[in-house]
């Protein structure tokens, strides 16, 4: 998992509340276990003009032109504002891994889905929580201004704006360490490989038959 620490990036507005997991990952496309390849088809249905199935050539398909993420002044974001209950739905893991596919590494909403704000910190992805007022001066910046960008600093918990402001937002510790290290839950037991090995070893010492 890619460590967190602090971003400068493009933010695109998604203006849109109750997004769920199959609008963001539509469900033809659940079925790989991996982690990547999910951004060529991220947001789908409303991305292109066609319906899409797995194994189409993206890059040939026609893309809606009124759809925010094919608005060529948005290309390259890192930061995605979105509006509340984004991620309701079902608890695909596979919501996150195309966000984080496509480049994102940060949604900012005034409300998630408790899953997905799960899955989220699991695979790399900081989704931020800002109050409702606060998410309406991000889009009325950023659509009032291209090319706007947001810093996110984790290790300070604050999103700051181009004028300098700052607004605070909450993080447990323990997801925080976790995104500042790049560390997933298989990363977290990791720490821990010497007591594992220890204990193994101790464990086949003193109950050989075990392992015979």
């Amino acid at each position: 998992m890619k460590a967190f620490t602090t971003l400068d990036a493009l933010v695109c507005p998604l203006d849109r509340a109750n997004v769920d997991t199959d609008a963001i990952i539509p469900k033809q496309f659940l079925k790989s276990i991996k982690r990547s390849g999910f951004g060529p088809n991220l947001f789908d249905e409303w991305r292109y003009l066609d319906h899409g199935e797995p194994g189409m050539d993206n890059a040939a398909r026609p893309q809606n032109p009124d759809f925010v993420l094919n608005f060529p002044r948005y290309r390259g974001a890192e930061i995605l504002l979105a509006r509340e209950n984004f991620g309701c739905g079902s608890s695909r893991e596979h919501a996150p891994w195309a966000l984080d596919d496509y480049g994102f590494r940060v949604v900012i909403a005034p409300s998630f889905a408790d899953i997905f704000f799960s899955n989220s910190y699991k695979n790399g992805l900081l989704p931020i929580v800002l109050p409702a007022e606060v998410v309406d001066r991000l889009f009325a910046e950023c659509e009032a201004n291209e090319g706007y960008r947001l810093t996110v600093d984790l290790p300070a918990q604050q999103v700051v704006t181009p004028d300098g402001t700052a607004f605070g937002f909450e993080i447990t510790e323990h997801r925080k360490r976790c995104l500042l290290g790049g560390l997933d839950e298989i990363g977290l037991t990791l720490l821990h490989a010497a007591d594992i090995r220890a204990f193994e070893e101790k464990r086949r010492a003193e109950q050989p038959w075990l392992f015979a």
